[in-house]
């Protein structure tokens, strides 16, 4: 009785103490935690935690079974386990300091015409979808293979330098040219940006996913790769069966009608800045990644 006596007086301790900043501090390592477990759990970084938790309990068991040798490798080793940890989890860092970076904070200390804006942005990608669209039909008519990235929030600088800048309005007659296969940039990625065909012929990252059918080319792991490493969205024309595909956050969905095709690259470019529908679409994703 004595233990929970103490326990209540501790407790009512702590109440006493508790204030507004102790609310903040707490939901804010709340929300830091349930994020940094999002990361884990979408991500390999799951694998390599159990690997930790495993020899962290290798850890525990040599000092109390006092294996000397063992415990003595593992205390050094911990002791650079902090720069272990940052070179180990880089790629999950970089990804959550830029999702931290693609947020929208600047929106509400602009004093722009905000409906202005999203009016000129809704019909310049609606433009776009249409051609993309057409031009994908053509393209899988003629089984020639392609790879266009939009770029989103996330700057795809560093992967337009290994292409051609072009930076032209879209046009059906452009898009299928240079993805003709005896042009020069048919092998490489096409990047639009801010609705302008911007660089083509750009080189991009293999996704290194075991999940993806062994089937798929080079085109379609390039695709998953930089939807991977970016929030950008991807759009992949088979050179072997003339089908359309979509990657976006490391999942591919393969369409077999162009206008679910159309309907969720219009989700994807202009209703994921209402989030609302974005997650509905992302969740659609995973489980078309799952079933691949």
């Amino acid at each position: 009785m004595s233990c929970f006596s103490g326990i209540g007086l501790a407790f009512q301790s702590l109440i006493r103490t508790f204030n507004i900043y102790d609310v903040i501090d707490i939901s804010i390592v709340a929300f830091l935690i349930y994020h940094l477990i999002k990361i884990v759990r979408e991500s390999r970084a799951g694998q390599l935690v159990k690997g930790i938790v495993i020899i962290l309990i290798a850890y525990f068991l040599s000092c109390q079974l006092h294996f000397r040798v063992l415990s003595t490798i593992l205390n050094n080793f911990f002791q650079f386990s902090i720069f272990a940890l940052l070179i180990v989890f880089q790629p999950e860092l970089r990804r959550a300091l830029e999702q931290l970076g693609r947020s929208d904070i600047r929106q509400y200390c602009s004093f722009r015409n905000a409906n202005t804006d999203e009016d000129k942005y809704t019909k310049t990608y609606k433009d776009l979808i249409s051609v993309t669209s057409d031009s994908v039909v053509s393209l899988c008519d003629e089984k020639m293979g392609a790879l266009i990235v939009f770029e989103r929030k996330t700057k795809l600088g560093d992967i337009i330098d290994t292409g051609t800048v072009i930076q032209s309005k879209p046009s059906v007659p452009l898009i299928c040219n240079i993805f003709f296969n005896k042009a020069p940039l048919h092998d490489g990625a096409l990047i639009i940006r801010e609705g302008t065909l911007y660089a083509g012929g750009c080189i991009l990252p293999l996704t290194k996913s075991d999940r993806l059918r062994r089937e798929l080319g080079t085109r379609h792991r390039a695709a998953v790769g930089v939807s991977e490493n970016s929030d950008a969205v991807a759009v992949v024309v088979s050179e072997e069966t003339g089908k359309v595909s979509i990657a976006v956050n490391g999942t591919l969905k393969t369409y077999e009608s162009i206008e679910f095709f159309k309907q969720d690259l219009k989700k994807l470019l202009i209703d994921y800045r209402t989030k609302k529908r974005y997650k509905s679409i992302i969740s659609s994703f995973r489980k078309a990644g799952k079933n691949d």
